[in-house]
């Protein structure tokens, strides 16, 4: 049976607010808390953030400490040997470990939200269940999907899984960013099946031992933030697969992959709620001590409207990941497009929360932590928080990538927008929100008008005009969250009222420029712009400066064989 979806029904023009209203219980038990707390306790006791930034890796005794906390299985379910908690539990767990160092976030949730956990929870086999997910409590697994030339495309993939004849599986091929792949000891690897008399091949996803033979960690990756991360190239050369390792039947990767991409997509949420919440507190502290012509800077208007605009944002990044943690927990709804909405926005929000926390603190901003302690001064790592966070807006699909899946996805919607209007009663108890309820609804009805005016308009070609589609998700995410933080605030009640309204008529302002410029767009002209500037028109302009790139070709052709290096896999203790 078809599960409701509210961000189905948004789209459609519909906001089903009696979907998420009333917010399930967070289901933290006695066993939830008090995991948390010993987290908490070991983040600040045994991790020093400042050192994995230095050394660019996590210590051994991090990994082994998070292990045996149970960190790296906490929604496994007890029969398996992990902690069996909730998926919110998790969600605040990951909040914890991320503001003590991102790397840390990024290592529990690469090997829980889309490592092997989720695709054998959802497509593996009994005895494939039974044999390798009591490993995943202390084993690090990896996801290896991405290819030089494969970004949100998965169709250009070139690893081969050919048959050998017996059952199993010859694996060839290069994967290339594969976070935890230099440490992993298990692989999930998407690789592509010929089609035989056997089977009807297609991609396909296998389990694969990362010291099996034929596997090199060719290279680890260095980034622009995320130090400690532990991600690289991964060489496949006729690596030797069990049928048995086999996750789900031939042709049926892309559906494992987007499955687990779907149950994970709120890790990035919560992590940029956790950021947005750290970030409020500096910029609290800091705009009350620092004084400019006799006042401290909070009490200047260009400050206090950044200072509000933090507040009343973490407090909707906080709620989209509690409604949508909840109710995915709960298992009632279809929580797919939400978490898609939640990822969209929270990644954009929380990019321009740490810009705007840059331009409070100033040069402050911008200098290192280790600079400013050595002056002797509060070592705050707001630029590190800077490197750290706008990955965000590209990994786990990026901004532009997910614009155009959901907006597919609501253009290919068999049923299609409400028919007519519908008076729109808001639920009781909203008091003073629902009117912004009531705000939401009424754009959620003129989005739908939009689509269905999109496809008479421009019939199947609506699908490439993304930048139409963009505009459409975009004001749909800021009435989730606006929707996200009025239940939000009605579960909490207090002074949560007062920063749910203030994110609403926030929000109200960026959706009337969207809707703005769904009318009013330069969008025919930017793209005629863009084929001249691609075929060569504007060169002239590019003369007079220099270009300091390495020399190389912009996508590496991978070279199939044998690894030609050393393997640089490190071996972390069980």
């Amino acid at each position: 049976m078809t599960r409701p979806s509210f961000g189905s029904e948004l789209l459609r023009g519909r906001l089903r607010v009696d979907l998420l209203d009333p917010l399930p219980d967070a289901g933290l038990d006695a066993d939830a808390e008090a995991f948390l707390a010993r987290l908490r306790a070991f983040c600040t006791d045994k991790v020093d953030g400042r050192l994995i930034e230095r050394e660019d890796r996590i210590p051994d005794e991090v990994v082994d400490g998070l292990r045996d906390l149970g960190a790296f299985a906490i929604k496994l379910p007890k029969e398996y040997g992990g902690l069996g908690l909730s998926g919110v539990c998790y969600h605040r767990a990951l909040m914890i470990v991320s503001t003590a160092h991102s790397s840390l976030g990024e290592l529990l949730g690469a090997h829980q939200a889309i490592g092997l956990i989720q695709p054998l929870r959802l497509f593996g086999t009994d005895a494939q269940k039974r044999e390798l997910l009591p490993r995943c409590v202390r084993e690090i697994s990896a996801f290896a999907l991405t290819e030089p030339d494969i970004g949100n495309d998965p169709f250009r993939m070139r690893t081969t899984a050919t048959p050998t004849g017996d059952g199993g599986y010859r694996l060839d091929g290069v994967k290339l960013w594969t976070t935890n792949g230099t440490i992993a000891h298990l692989i999930v690897v998407m690789a592509l099946v010929p089609p035989s008399e056997s089977g009807p091949g297609g991609m396909s996803a296998f389990v694969v031992e990362a010291d099996a033979p034929g596997v090199t960690v060719e290279h680890r990756s260095s980034f622009l933030g995320l130090r400690g991360l532990e991600n690289g190239v991964v060489r496949l050369h006729r690596v030797v697969v069990p049928a048995s390792r086999r996750i789900g039947p031939e042709g049926q990767g892309l559906q494992v992959a987007l499955a687990a991409q779907d149950t994970g997509r709120l890790s990035m949420p919560a992590v940029c709620a956790a950021a947005a919440k750290w970030s409020l507190r500096i910029a609290r502290e800091w705009s009350g001590v620092r004084v400019q012509w006799d006042r401290p800077i909070g009490e200047h208007e260009a400050v206090a409207g950044k200072i509000a605009y933090i507040a009343a944002t973490a407090f909707a990044l906080e709620a989209m990941v509690e409604v949508s943690g909840r109710h995915a927990d709960a298992g009632v709804l279809d929580t797919h497009t939400e978490a898609e909405l939640a990822k969209l926005f929270a990644s954009e929000q929380a990019w321009r929360i740490v810009d705007e926390l840059m331009q409070i603190r100033g040069g402050r901003g911008y200098e290192t932590a280790e600079s400013a302690a050595a002056r002797g001064e509060r070592g705050v790592p707001v630029e590190q928080l800077f490197r750290d966070l706008r990955i965000g807006r590209i990994f786990d699909g990026s901004s532009e990538a997910l614009r155009v899946f959901v907006g597919t996805d609501a253009l290919a919607d068999e049923e299609g927008p409400a028919e007519g209007s519908r008076p729109f009663t808001p639920p009781p108890g909203f008091g003073d929100l629902a009117g912004h309820l009531s705000f939401a609804e009424a754009t959620s009805a003129e989005l739908a008008r939009h689509l269905a005016d999109g496809r008479e308009r421009w019939g199947e070609a609506v699908a490439e005009r993304q930048l139409f589609l963009g505009r459409v998700v975009d004001v749909a995410a800021e009435l989730y969250a606006m929707t996200a933080a009025c239940v939000y605030a009605r579960a909490l009640g207090g002074t949560a009222v007062e920063l749910a309204d203030a994110f609403c008529r926030q929000s109200r302002q960026r959706v009337a420029e969207l809707r703005r410029r769904l009318r009013d767009n330069t969008d025919a002209d930017d793209v005629a712009v863009a084929r001249r500037v691609l075929g060569g028109s504007f060169t002239w302009l590019e003369e007079g400066v220099l270009d300091a790139s390495i020399e190389g070709p912009w996508i590496a052709e991978p070279v199939p064989g044998p690894a030609s290096g050393p393997n640089l896999h490190r071996t972390i203790r069980r």
